[in-house]
Parts: structure tokens; C-alpha cells; sequence
């Protein structure tokens, strides 16, 4: 069942109501297009695998060699290995859903109400992806130190224990405002400059619209190794 729910939002949304529930629809069908065109490339560039690697490949192992460089270094030796997957999907879905969201012809799908883009342009995505982060240094500290985990909301005095506990809500909605915030402003810029200019003007702010999302997902997946190194350090048992 569908339909469309009113309120103080930016632009027309599709909804899918389950019950009493109500779905952001076009989000999960641009996040289902994205994820598709991600897996197939991924598995056509892996499908056979060379010596010497070419095309899809090469790209592929560059990113491996990036985001395992990218996790060690703010994970540390002991521990990145077991988070690589997690920060490696973290970057690529972001990355595909701020580039699909500029490249993509979204409009040319015809829905009942709104329209699809960029999934990480809106900040229900973007929370979920930061609450995930949150969940994984939790995780990663109790999983690797047990209760000592806990020492470092004491350390080095216990007068840090609200500040800590302050941090640690601070940290989802930073990260979720930061990655919302940069791509809803590319996209109401382009719009903006489409309809008052629609020649050649908006064509260079797409092409910097490219590289500040290209640099938004780096700096997300980067944060979010930080935050599971700083959780996995034992200089806080």
C-alpha cells in the first residue's frame, strides 16, 4: 500500500506503508539500483582474475590496496583485518550513492509522488549509517577488551565520564549531519543553477559536486576507522 505522507519536508517523498510503518520507498529503490550496479561490477572484475590485472581489475585491487592502507593506519596491525569488510562497504556504498545521485538520470523514473536520488541525501540513510558506526566501536571495544572497555570513560580522571558519554552521541550525528548536509547542498545548488542557468554555468559545480562527494565518503569511512582504532587501542585498558 501506498502513500504520501505530508509534512515540513524538502520536496515530495514516496512512501511504502507495512502496517503501521511507514518506508522511505524511493530510497530503497535508489539503494537497491546503486547496490546492483556496484555488485555487478564487482563480480565482472573479479570473474576472472589475471596475473597481470587489467580494466576492472586493476581498479578493484587499487581500491583493496587503498581501503586495507586506509585501515591499517587508523586501526593499527593487530586488528584491521577483521574490520576491512566493514569500512571497505561503508566507502564503497557511500561513494556509489553520492555519484549515482549526481550521474544517474533519477528523473527519467517516473513515481507516484517524489522522485529517486541520492540515497545518502537523505539524512534517514546517513543516521542509519552513522548509528552502524556507532555499533561497530561499541562492539569492536567490547569484543577485544571485555568490561575494561568501560575504563575509558574514567581515564585519565573520572570527571571525563559525562563528557565521554556526550561524545559517544555526538559522534552518529556528526557523522550523519556532515554526509547529509554536504550532498542535500550540492544537489539544491545544481537544481538551483539548472532552472536559472540551464546551458553550461551548472556543468563546472557538477564537476566539484563529484569530487566534494568523492572526498565525503573518504572522509566518513576514515572517521569510522578512526573510531573503532580509538575503541581497540589498549592505551585505554
Amino acid at each position: 500500500m501506498v502513500e504520501e505522507s505530508h509534512g515540513l519536508e524538502i520536496g515530495q517523498h514516496f512512501y511504502w506503508r507495512l502496517g503501521q510503518l511507514d518506508l522511505h520507498g524511493q530510497i530503497f529503490l535508489s539503494s537497491w539500483i546503486l547496490i546492483g550496479a556496484l555488485l555487478t561490477i564487482v563480480v565482472t572484475g573479479t570473474r576472472r582474475m589475471g596475473r597481470k590485472p587489467g580494466g576492472l581489475q586493476n581498479l578493484l585491487e587499487f581500491l583493496w590496496d587503498y581501503i586495507r592502507n586506509l585501515s591499517r593506519e587508523q586501526i593499527g596491525e593487530a586488528a584491521y583485518r577483521d574490520w576491512m569488510p566493514f569500512i571497505g562497504t561503508l566507502f564503497l556504498f557511500i561513494f556509489f550513492c553520492n555519484w549515482g545521485g549526481a550521474l544517474v538520470p533519477w528523473r527519467l523514473v517516473r513515481l507516484p509522488s517524489g522522485e529517486l536520488g541520492a540515497p545518502t541525501g537523505d539524512i534517514n540513510t546517513t543516521v542509519a549509517l552513522a548509528l552502524l558506526v556507532s555499533l561497530a566501536y561499541f562492539y569492536a571495544g567490547l569484543s577485544r577488551k571485555g568490561l575494561r572497555y568501560f575504563e575509558y570513560y574514567v581515564e585519565p580522571t573520572p570527571i571525563m565520564l559525562p563528557f565521554k558519554i556526550v561524545e559517544d552521541f555526538t559522534k552518529p550525528l556528526s557523522l550523519s549531519f556532515r554526509l547529509f548536509g554536504n550532498i542535500m547542498a550540492d544537489e539544491l545548488t545544481v537544481s538551483v543553477l539548472v532552472l536559472l542557468l540551464p546551458l553550461f554555468v551548472p556543468l563546472p559545480m557538477m564537476f566539484l559536486g563529484l569530487f566534494t562527494s568523492a572526498i565525503q565518503a573518504l572522509i566518513f569511512a576514515t572517521l569510522a576507522a578512526y573510531y573503532i582504532g580509538e575503541a581497540v587501542h589498549e592505551e585505554h585498558a
